[in-house]
């Protein structure tokens, strides 16, 4: 785990007096509705969909569970969460996902703000076969999400 400065940590005490850290996600508390709005996502567009915080993935669907649950994301898409931008994919340019998984590339890739805060991605996967340069549709649908999550983090 990497704790960066400035990072939210919940504090907790066990019974023997140790003192417990913590890393808190703000997307955490979303964790059942981001679940929920990358499934429906993956239903209506038939893109895979993944939604991160600032480490692990937290919620996807169209991905296998072993290839996405509770994986940690790539430097890549840190990068692009630092970025504040949205990353479309270039033709010959791929980015990884996941750390140490060369099999799931990003499509779209919108960092999700709250605040002025990063709090995480919202990511659709590059198909496995052939060229493919993202529509408006899956570039509106993603930018919608990262809006919408952020929006609902606010609140």
């Amino acid at each position: 785990m990497r704790i960066r400065e400035g990072d939210p940590l919940e504090i907790f005490t066990d019974r023997d007096g140790e003192v417990i850290f913590k890393k808190y996600s703000p997307i955490g508390e979303l964790l059942n509705f981001a679940s929920q709005y990358a499934e429906t996502l993956y239903k209506t567009s038939e893109i895979p969909i993944i939604i991160t915080d600032r480490d692990t993935v937290v919620a996807f669907a169209g991905v296998s569970k072993k290839d996405a649950y509770e994986k940690k994301i790539a430097h890549e898409i840190e990068e692009i969460m630092e970025s504040r931008s949205l990353y479309t994919v270039a033709q010959d340019v791929k980015k990884p996902v996941i750390d140490s998984n060369e099999r799931i590339f990003a499509s779209v890739c919108m960092p999700i703000l709250s605040e002025g805060d990063i709090i995480g991605s919202v990511i659709s996967i590059l198909p496995d076969e052939g060229e493919h340069i993202p529509d408006e549709t899956e570039i509106k649908l993603i930018q919608t999400a990262a809006a919408f999550l952020s929006k609902q983090l606010e609140s």
